[in-house]
């Protein structure tokens, strides 16, 4: 849990309610992250920092524990600072007249569930100093594709280009100018935590000269300000695998923001967007195509050519009688699937009629319609409607 947590409105941040739902929060954070990203506002400080403020509370709203730790010490909160009405532990006319209690005992912090949330923010005892700073994983980062149809099947690597907070290049993350480095924050003596007494017990803050960092800088860096974190740019190679879906997210880990302290890199989320063909469909794991016939084809049969993905054949046989609309199923000519196996490809014939016939064709259709004069292919439909 962290404590700057308490200090931000990340639903204010990303502009949802406190009950936004998951794809809400999503579908604000994409149409931020747009607008603000550092690719489409050049040199833009504001745009900058608001890209980062939207990075950090769509870091902490799109994971389900982060947000369930998040509302929960925030509305214990709410208001008060951590200071609780009434006879509260050590107060006057309270639980113990007026001993210090710690917390982490109280709400069982080795036991996980409350006491984890408050870990952070409570020291372990009157007069304690606080936990030192722990490993932080790096942001998750979002990143969207546009792939043409034969890529999506057969699988493609793209590169992407990233803009996410990491070590400042021109410090190694250190805050110091180059030949110099910070020293130990006298205040705090490195915790980065400082302790008050608030109502009896003991309370941890962030340290105030050293902002929670634990170290001084003396002679900032020009690039960072002393804060020791940038925005970096890079490239990434994506794989995506054959037989992705439009629309589908692809997790690629330890692809996303570095961390920091030795932390581990948070992940890279990549959704694919899948543009159509103008032939071949899809349902599933199956393709799907539509093959015109002739009208003699269908009546008398005979074998189609019919297209498959990458620009191959193969060649359909239509029996005598085929009705309009009919599918046909070409084994292994679909989509991959995840254990390499592949889904068919379904063709469905469409009788063509044409708009226009010679005259030998018009004597020969004639001469058929004679034949079968006595044909009523609408005489059982007929039937049935009169009941």
């Amino acid at each position: 849990m962290n404590k700057d947590w308490l200090e931000k409105d990340f639903y204010k941040v990303l502009g949802v309610s406190k009950g936004a739902s998951a794809d809400e929060i999503k579908k604000s954070y994409r149409k931020l992250a747009r607008e603000l990203h550092p690719d489409k506002n050049p040199g833009d400080a504001k745009a900058e920092e608001r890209f980062k403020e939207v990075s950090e509370a769509y870091d902490v709203l799109s994971d389900d524990k982060k947000r369930a730790e998040y509302d929960e010490a925030r509305t214990l909160f709410a208001g008060g600072g951590g200071r609780f009405g009434g006879g509260g532990f050590g107060s006057p006319g309270g639980f113990g007249g007026g001993t210090t209690y710690d917390f982490n005992d109280v709400f069982g912090a080795d036991e996980g569930g409350l006491g984890d949330i408050l870990g952070n923010i409570f020291s372990r005892g009157r007069g304690g100093t606080g936990r030192r700073a722990q490993p932080r994983r790096g942001q998750d980062v979002e990143s969207e594709i546009t792939l043409g149809f034969d890529d999506a099947l057969n699988g493609v690597t793209v590169p992407l280009r990233l803009a996410s907070e990491a070590a400042c290049d021109a410090c190694r993350g250190t805050g110091a100018r180059a030949g110099t480095v910070p020293r130990v924050c006298p205040s705090c003596e490195g915790t980065g935590q400082t302790t008050r007494n608030a109502g009896g017990f003991a309370f941890a803050e962030p340290c105030g000269a050293c902002a929670g960092r634990g170290l001084i800088v003396d002679d900032p860096c020009p690039s960072c300000h002393g804060s020791g974190r940038g925005l970096s740019t890079r490239t990434v190679q994506a794989r995506i695998p054959a037989g992705v879906k439009d629309g589908a997210r692809i997790r690629l880990k330890g692809k996303g923001a570095p961390g920091e302290r030795g932390g581990q890199s948070g992940d890279l989320y990549v959704v694919v967007h899948v543009t159509s063909h103008p032939v071949f469909g899809r349902k599933g794991d199956n393709l799907t195509v539509t093959v015109p016939i002739t009208f003699t084809e269908a009546t008398l049969g005979g074998q189609v050519v019919v297209p498959t993905p990458g620009g191959g054949t193969v060649t359909l046989k239509i029996p005598a009688g085929t009705a309009n609309g009919r599918t046909f199923r070409v084994r292994g000519k679909g989509v991959t699937r995840k254990d390499g196996t592949k889904g068919d490809l379904l063709a469905t014939v469409e009788v063509r009629v044409p708009a226009d016939l010679s005259d030998e064709a018009r004597e020969a259709l004639q001469k058929y319609a004679e034949a079968t004069a006595g044909e009523d292919p609408r005489a059982d439909l007929l039937a049935a409607a009169k009941g």
